[in-house]
């Protein structure tokens, strides 16, 4: 592992390859020491400090939208703020996908070579997410960071009629300052999830796709899980952008 600060505890690999979540099939990746503890508490205070109206209130959760909400699936052309970009970009630019490095970094290969979007979720105790895809207009790529609380994304596959599977194919556990990476097939023919449930349940060797990878199996010892209050950070890059002046003419055609 190749270690950014020993001192606050972030270990990042040598490559994504010592990260690959090897139960799955397709590429995904999990980092479980992403973040210390330090930048997980200033990213949350400054979640919580943003103005009240950079929120979207949901039934039951809410989230933020940065640098803007979608329109047609197109982006106006902004920058994130240096809260998002600084440690979080700057660490999925300095990680080769393969040990020479051929490859480049996760990005390398989007239209932008770097997100240029992030959701911020913030997930109550008791509350997830219908299962569900992206869409088309995000390059196949999405690095989810975890804060607060640890808990389980499932991920499903659909039958060959086309309806859902109720059953998860994939459960990944998802700690407190960790990362998780997911690509191409993962991202284009599987739906993923959060479960309405105050409590995770069934946790082992055998039902966790990324258990060789956590940073510590002590807390999930008994097979459960008890919910926080887990926000969560969503980097995609968006494959159309729009300048600012083109975006009235995009919203007159709507």
């Amino acid at each position: 592992m190749a270690t950014i600060d020993a001192s606050q505890n972030v270990f990042l690999p040598a490559s994504l390859d010592d990260a690959r979540i090897q139960d799955m099939p397709l590429a995904a990746y999990y980092i479980p020491n992403f973040l210390s503890a330090d930048e997980e508490r200033a990213l949350l205070d400054k979640i919580v400090s943003v103005p009240r109206p950079r929120w979207t209130q949901l039934t039951h959760r809410r989230l933020q939208t940065w640098p803007s909400e979608l329109i047609q699936n197109r982006l106006v052309d902004a920058p994130l703020p240096d809260w998002l970009n600084k440690p979080v970009v700057s660490r999925l630019q300095s990680i080769p996908v393969s040990p020479d490095g051929l490859a480049g970094h996760i990005f390398s290969n989007s239209p932008h070579s770097r997100p240029n979007h992030v959701l911020v979720n913030e997930y109550p105790p008791g509350i997830g997410i219908m299962p569900h895809k992206d869409g088309a207009a995000y390059h196949p790529i999405v690095c989810t960071v975890s804060l607060g609380s640890s808990l389980v994304l499932d991920i499903y596959k659909s039958k060959d009629d086309g309806a859902l599977d109720p059953s998860p194919v994939y459960r990944v556990l998802q700690e407190p300052r960790s990362l998780l990476i997911t690509t191409e097939g993962l991202y284009t023919d599987y739906l993923h999830g959060i479960a309405d449930v105050e409590e995770d349940l069934d946790l082992s060797e055998t039902t966790v796709a990324n258990w060789g990878l956590l940073r510590s199996k002590q807390p999930f010892v008994e097979g459960r899980n008890s919910r926080g209050t887990r926000t969560s950070l969503t980097y995609r890059d968006v494959l159309k952008v729009t300048k600012l002046g083109n975006k009235f003419s995009i919203l007159q055609k709507r």
